[in-house]
């Protein structure tokens, strides 16, 4: 370039109010002034030529679809001078000469035809430039769209998408359904292959989460459908979200791309969301976890919250406590996590129990009642959702094994940090409660417990007391059994076999009297639980006087210096929360 043509642009952009020479237009383009020569102009731009033929050219041009740095980009080629070409003026450049009529038609060897060269041979060709293109493209949108220029470029990255993944990023290191790790050969991930380096120079891909999300959408759908493995998708859409949801618009990023501006969280989930693959896996429960209470702060559509609900449902048995602890966003009072988005999870799980079968039933059973244990620490917790939450996690052992010492624990724990609860209300929340199915250790537990209600205490200690007389005539039978199987070997010894038959008939005949004794009673205590549980006025020490008299009878203690004793044992077993 030489220095009066540069020193004829900068006198121009300074412009003074002069007469100007009838062989020189001057423009404004982008509050930029430009003093050009008529012909020259006329030489190369279809448009420009006609316009001065009719005398019709403004002072300012504003319907042109270029800003200053572009339009001089032009001035300078009509003025003979070679443009500087690039992939980040490549479009708008396009778009421009176009627009002005810069065809082979109009003069031989002209703008277009050798600004469509270079984005041909020079940008489509590589992954990096591409992208590139596209992130300063956004200020010419609809013209570069209707000339195919954006199409082109999408084509471009996912065609070598597909030839080669690792574009994309690494896949993350995830936990099959079985809960092995899936090992990934780093030397492999980063050793560089022939295709790959006829993409980027030194084998360092630019990044594709770094474009906006009309262009990152349509990108990654091409790739799902022409079967990109879901493995880097996934990692792409995570680092996109990581970058455009979780950190929003980074101070570091370059200012200059008004698309970061414009590029809303909100709207940035939502496509996430969309593009999502539905295979189980491929992304952590944690960071599925984390989209979903973003989608919640962002107030994203209620479609995008449900997409990212069945999601986690389907991977449920792989999450934690701290996943399921999403912060209640409402105005109603009433606790401090989101219960009714928990549950909702649930309901999808079980709906959906078959991809991760008996075992994923077992951990999501184990993993609610930890949760329901720390939610009833939250004194705002109300009690039908306290409830409504434990009889789902009872609903997932039903059919099976599994003791009850979990809800025991979370029950004991929500009574403990809700004392003004009235003894009918007590009993509502032991509803869920399954006394046949709790641990000697949890029943022996209850049995000195003054939170629990009366009801449920006597239940307990009925419970146990079947347990005792089956378990002893089990062994009874057992004895009596083996006994006479081997009556007929014995040819020696008949009458001491015969007196030892006799004590175990004793002994059982005793303890069954013994049982029936406290049938009885328990019988008689429910009539008096029946007829006095409306007496409210009750005092406190009648109550525990009530108390000590049922563990007497059923000798669970002696004394009270007993009682404190047995207290003291079976901390280890099962804690009192706070203590």
């Amino acid at each position: 370039m030489s220095s009066k043509y540069h020193m004829e642009l900068e006198s121009s952009r300074s412009f003074k109010s002069k007469s100007s020479s009838p062989t020189e237009v001057r423009l404004i383009i982008g509050n930029v002034p430009f003093t050009l020569h008529r012909e020259l102009l006329s030489a190369r731009s279809a448009k420009l030529a006609s316009l001065f033929e009719e005398n019709k050219v403004s002072y300012v041009l504003r319907d042109i679809p270029a800003d200053p740095e572009t339009f001089e980009l032009v001035a300078r080629f009509c003025h003979g001078f070679d443009p500087q070409l690039s992939a980040e003026n490549i479009l708008p450049l396009i778009c421009l000469a176009s627009h002005l009529g810069m065809t082979e038609d109009h003069c031989n060897n002209n703008l277009l035809r050798e600004a469509l060269d270079f984005f041909e041979n020079k940008t489509l060709p590589s992954w990096n430039e591409t992208i590139r293109a596209l992130l300063l493209s956004d200020r010419v949108i609809p013209p570069a769209a209707s000339l195919g220029l954006i199409d082109a470029c999408l084509e471009s990255i996912t065609a070598k998408a597909i030839m080669d993944p690792r574009l994309l990023g690494k896949p993350i290191k995830n936990l099959r359904s079985d809960g092995c790790s899936e090992e990934v050969d780093e030397e492999d991930e980063c050793k560089p292959n022939a295709r790959r380096k006829l993409f980027v120079h030194d084998w360092q891909s630019e990044d594709l989460t770094t474009l906006p999300v009309h262009f990152y959408e349509p990108i990654i759908e091409a790739m799902k459908l022409h079967g990109v493995p879901l493995d880097y998708v996934a990692a792409s859409l995570c680092e996109y979200a990581r970058r455009w949801v979780f950190n929003g618009f980074s101070e570091g990023e370059e200012t200059k791309f008004s698309v970061y501006k414009k590029n809303s969280p909100r709207e940035a989930i939502e496509v996430i969301e969309r593009l999502l693959p539905e295979e189980r896996g491929l992304i952590q429960c944690p960071l599925l976890f984390e989209m979903l209470r973003y989608s919640i702060s962002l107030e994203a559509s209620s479609n995008c919250r449900d997409g990212l609900e069945v999601r986690i449902a389907q991977q449920l048995d792989q999450a934690t406590v701290k996943d399921l602890r999403i912060p209640f966003k409402g105005y109603a009072k009433g606790a401090k996590y989101d219960i009714g988005c928990v549950k909702r999870i649930l309901k999808n799980f079980y709906g959906r129990v078959t991809g991760s079968g008996a075992l994923g039933i077992t951990r999501v059973a184990d993993l609610i009642e930890d949760f329901l244990a720390e939610v009833a620490a939250d004194v705002d917790l109300e009690m039908n959702t306290f409830v409504s939450l434990a009889e789902m996690s009872v609903a997932a052992s039903l059919g099976s094994d599994r003791s009850s010492d979990g809800i025991y624990k979370a029950i004991d724990i929500y009574l403990d940090k809700h004392r003004y609860l009235t003894e009918s209300e007590r009993e509502e929340v032991c509803r869920v409660l399954d006394c046949q199915k709790m641990s000697q250790e949890a029943c022996e537990h209850a049995a000195q417990n003054e939170r629990l209600p009366l009801r449920v205490v006597v239940q307990v200690l009925f419970i146990e007391q079947l347990k005792l007389r089956d378990a002893v005539t089990k062994e009874v039978s057992s004895g009596i059994e083996n006994r006479s199987r081997n009556e007929s070997e014995e040819e020696e010894g008949d009458g001491i076999v015969t007196c030892r038959e006799e004590e175990l008939r004793g002994e059982m005949m005793r303890m069954n009297n013994k049982v029936v004794e406290l049938e009885r009673e328990c019988g008689i205590m429910r009539k008096e639980i029946e007829n006095n549980g409306n007496r409210r006025g009750a005092t406190k020490k009648h109550k525990l006087s009530v108390w000590g008299e049922i563990k007497r009878k059923f000798g669970c203690i002696s004394s009270a210096h007993d009682y404190k004793c047995q207290v003291q044992k079976k901390k280890k077993v099962h804690p009192r929360h706070g203590e």
